[in-house]
């Protein structure tokens, strides 16, 4: 699943190109892909004619403000990848995916187009007399964002204390840290050398301070790279991410760590593998 990373890729890459594009029609291949509204008629309807304007990131919810020609707010599109969702800005000659769920055809022959092998991605169009968080009900729940100023050790510290999972089950919570998933949770818990399975409220004061600061260095460098590629996620244009190729534990099973040497190993926790060196977190 795409985590905080690859959707900020993604949205960067949205800002980039699409920017005062204008959508002048759209074709809904798979309905339930449209979370809001049901209808596909009144979809197409609403969201065309319109313009991109800018695209924000919030968790792993991607929200394109959308305007009209006079500047007149018409909007947002709400975009969810889930497991392997892709919001790709292509040619509109371009040979169409077999798993193209919807496309928005736009200005000067450009085509933004939503693929999504699973299935499990969802698309909202909120009206502009509504607030973001009614129509897209699941932004309610988030936490802070890792880069903003609220994300402090005090609040990162509160979120832990007597909570008794098990610390990477725990920062998969998107009610703790907004974006996390399991490829950088894996990363972070590494380079702040803390095992997996530790219970959260166990952390002491010197942990918690590794952690907070292990998330916001792990997650700059993955943007960097534009985000992890093992299977399905490219950005806007189809290219991969690197971040792979430099990861500390995730996806190294039975590999040499690269700081002590130790054979990287996995476990299930809550049902997702988990990666760590058994040498260098405690």
């Amino acid at each position: 699943m795409p985590e905080l990373p690859e959707v900020e890729t993604v949205r960067r890459g949205l800002n980039e190109l699409t920017s005062g594009a204008i959508i002048e029609s759209g074709e809904v291949l798979l309905g339930r892909t449209l979370a809001y509204p049901p209808s596909t008629e009144r979809f197409l309807h609403e969201i065309k004619g319109v313009i991109f304007d800018q695209w924000q990131r919030r968790g792993k919810y991607l929200l394109g403000r959308l305007v009209k020609e006079s500047g007149k707010n018409a909007g947002w599109l709400g975009v969810h990848l889930r497991m392997t969702g892709q919001l790709l800005w292509v040619n509109q000659s371009e040979t169409l995916p077999i798993h193209t769920r919807l496309r928005l055809f736009c200005s000067d022959g450009k085509e933004l187009r939503f693929v999504d092998i699973r299935t499990f991605g969802k698309v909202w169009w909120v009206p502009p007399s509504e607030q973001v968080e009614n129509i897209i009900t699941g932004l309610k729940k988030l936490g802070v964002e890792p880069f903003s100023e609220e994300f402090s050790v005090e609040y990162l510290a509160n979120k832990l204390k007597k909570r008794q999972r098990q610390i990477k089950t725990l920062l998969l919570d998107q009610e703790v840290v907004a974006g996390l998933g399991n490829i950088y949770a894996d990363e972070v818990l590494f380079k702040s050398g803390i095992h997996p399975t530790t219970i959260a409220r166990n952390l002491q004061q010197k942990q918690i301070e590794k952690l907070r600061l292990a998330i916001i260095e792990v997650l700059k460098i993955a943007i960097e790279n534009g985000g992890t590629t093992f299977s399905d996620f490219r950005d806007v244009t189809g290219v991969n991410g690197n971040y792979g190729g430099i990861a500390w534990v995730y996806g190294r099973t039975g590999k040499s760590c690269r700081v002590c040497g130790m054979v990287i190993e996995r476990l299930k926790l809550g049902g997702r593998s988990t990666h760590f060196c058994p040498q260098c977190q405690e």
